[in-house]
């Protein structure tokens, strides 16, 4: 029994979503869903029905695609958004981040799967750039994102306040985890700014996270952390926990010739690797 982890999936383009029908089924393994299977409810939700097929198990968090307000969904935006796909997902069986995190079945020491989601506040911009100027910032390199016209944050007055609130929520879950249990996290954005490595688009780091999780993998028991969005793949090492970036992305983004399957990561029981320290940077997965 494996626990495997992949995210931006991007069903829509079509390569990845031929690729996700040609995915053989894992019977006996769970899977992670990191974030950003697709932009409409009928398309997220039918991939997710696909691979509940194919999987004992699925865990999903949302990616900013699935939290876009497009008009073929009828408008829902914001919470009211969100907490239609956990609805939904709760149909399939799917766990989600307003879930209880379930402990892990197989092999190992007693860990659960903390499914997250806590948004970004623009604090990845440099010192001295603030939420209201970073768009003009961004701007001065040609980077205009998408989610500033359709990831809507209502009922809460900015993008900023729904993440401060989830961020303080999931404190408070991680904080209850009992005594003994290790932990792995998953996210869509990246827990730390050190792990984004935007090199043609650098001004797109904001939008990547918040500094208010930075030390998570130190505050709580955590031996690995998931996380998906920027499309460069690597396992990265702070503290002693592994960092995994998991996306598959658009489809320049990934080998056609190894599928969907090529790209799925091992997160459990922990695969053979070099130690911590072991190495002199991350190691990319291309």
């Amino acid at each position: 029994m494996k626990l495997y982890a992949i995210s931006d999936l991007h069903v829509n383009h079509t390569p990845n979503g031929d690729a996700l029908e040609a995915l053989p089924a894992h019977p006996e393994d769970w899977l992670i869903v990191g974030g950003d299977v697709g932009e409409s409810e009928v398309v997220v939700i039918r991939a997710l029905h696909l691979l509940t097929d194919r999987f004992a198990q699925v865990l999903w968090v949302p990616g900013n695609h699935e939290l876009w307000a497009v008009s073929k969904d009828g408008g829902l935006r914001g919470v009211a958004r969100y907490d239609r796909f956990v609805s939904r997902c709760r149909d399939l069986g799917v766990l989600t981040p307003e879930d209880p995190y379930p402990l892990w079945p197989g092999a190992g020491p007693p860990t659960r799967i903390a499914p997250l989601f806590t948004l970004y506040d623009y604090s990845f911009a440099p010192e001295g750039i603030g939420s209201e100027d970073v768009g003009a910032w961004a701007r001065e390199s040609g980077i205009v994102p998408v989610d500033d016209r359709l990831l809507l944050p209502d009922p809460y007055p900015s993008r900023v306040d729904w993440c401060h609130a989830r961020v303080a929520w999931t404190e408070r879950r991680l904080s209850a985890v009992p005594a003994g249990e290790r932990l792995v996290l998953v996210n869509h954005w990246p827990l730390r700014e050190d792990l984004v490595r935007l090199y043609r688009v650098p001004r797109y780091t904001p939008w990547c996270g918040t500094r208010l999780t930075e030390d998570w993998h130190r505050r709580f028991p955590v031996d690995v952390v998931i996380y998906g969005h920027l499309h460069m793949r690597a396992t990265d090492w702070r503290d002693g926990v592994r960092f995994e970036e998991v996306a598959l992305g658009y489809g320049r983004h990934w080998d056609h010739d190894r599928g969907v399957e090529g790209y799925l990561r091992q997160i459990l029981p922990r695969p053979s690797m070099a130690p911590p320290g072991g190495w002199g940077g991350p190691v990319w997965d291309r």
